[in-house]
């Protein structure tokens, strides 16, 4: 268990009204937490302190060799006053899984656990409790050793924010566009795709921003060796209804293991729901639209936590689903899974853990 000092300031900001609007990821809470590492010496020095800016050497070795490793999750207040955090014990296994992919030192999952609830407790007063609205939670680590050559570094921050938010996409729970990259690729098997570390990001913004020009709000991607089979959405898992079945793309290590996505197959599995990850290709897709057997797609993350897509573009083809409207599993499946997240509907599978 970690001994965390606290260091909490004395004036605390001013947080937003009920009403003002919750722009994702601009607002910060008061404090945050850091815990340094160092060969020989391990994690150590676990604090809370206020919310500042960090001081770096311009040599250190995130900024050259992008050694860092970053996770999303959430906390959420429920109608009778408490916090409850969503599966944290996964993204805690998933931190894991992304430091042994880029020699990152591993945090015990208890720590890892320990630390969010600690700053989230620290902060509570910031979770906001409009319908729709979290407090957003992105612990991270860094290299800093200040050095210019390519090894794994001696010393390392642990740092978690917290931000309260609003819906991730403008259109909320509103059908979105994606649109379908046939000349990018993202990650490739043997690489860093299944990591949650921002070079898998980056490697998505010219496609966004081709897309966003477009008018469609987000890039699905294609498989980087055949060009042909759905990996996943830039910021979401994605799921297919296929003739009555819920289709996903396998793992295959270059996919993100979502939290969401896994609690999806969990509830359709539950809920006897036919469910299935396999290799799925675009021509699938389209050939199934043609035959008016698509008859929803929906994206699965934290941040959106179900995000229906009411358009698909690929090359000149623009598949409308289900008539741009929200279908009725994505329905079900995001009043489930936020029902559960704020204590509205019954946690049957055990996925929430009370900050007390």
């Amino acid at each position: 268990m970690l001994d965390i000092r606290y260091e909490l300031r004395e004036e605390l900001k001013e947080r937003p009204g009920e009403d003002d609007p919750l722009s994702f990821g601009t607002i910060f809470t008061d404090h945050m937490f850091i815990m340094n590492y160092e060969t020989g010496k391990g994690w150590h020095d676990p604090r809370v302190i206020s919310y500042q800016p960090i001081s770096l050497e311009p040599s250190a070795m995130v900024f050259h060799y992008g050694q860092e490793m970053f996770e999303g999750m959430k906390a959420y207040k429920t109608e009778d006053g408490r916090t409850l955090l969503f599966r944290p014990d996964m993204n805690a296994k998933r931190a894991i899984n992304t430091n042994r992919r880029l020699c990152i030192p591993e945090i015990p999952e208890e720590d890892f656990v320990q630390a969010v609830k600690a700053l989230v407790k620290v902060d509570e007063a910031w979770i906001p409790e409009k319908p729709g609205t979290s407090l957003y939670i992105r612990p991270f680590v860094i290299a800093t050793d200040p050095f210019l050559g390519v090894r794994p570094s001696d010393t390392y921050m642990f740092i978690i924010i917290l931000s309260p938010v609003g819906a991730y996409y403008k259109e909320g729970i509103n059908p979105v566009k994606i649109w379908v990259e046939d000349d990018y690729v993202r990650a490739v098997k043997g690489g860093i795709g299944e990591a949650k570390t921002g070079g898998n990001y980056v490697a998505s913004l010219a496609s966004q921003v081709k897309a966003s020009e477009e008018g469609y709000s987000q890039v699905l991607w294609l498989d980087g060796i055949e060009r042909k089979y759905i990996e996943e959405v830039g910021s979401m898992n994605i799921f297919f209804k296929i003739d009555g079945k819920i289709i996903t793309p396998k793992l295959n290590g270059s996919i993100l293991p979502g939290v969401t996505r896994a609690s999806v197959i969990d509830l359709c599995k539950h809920w006897n729901i036919p469910v299935e990850e396999r290799q799925i290709t675009i021509y699938d897709i389209y050939e199934a639209y043609q035959a008016g057997k698509l008859e929803e797609v929906f994206g699965t993350g934290t941040a959106a936590v179900i995000s229906p897509v009411g358009c698909l573009r690929w090359e000149d083809h623009v598949m409308v689903i289900n008539e741009g409207k929200i279908g009725e599993y994505s329905q079900k499946l995001y009043d489930t899974i936020t029902g559960i997240q704020v204590g509205k509907v019954e946690d049957i599978l055990n996925w929430t853990v009370e900050v007390k």
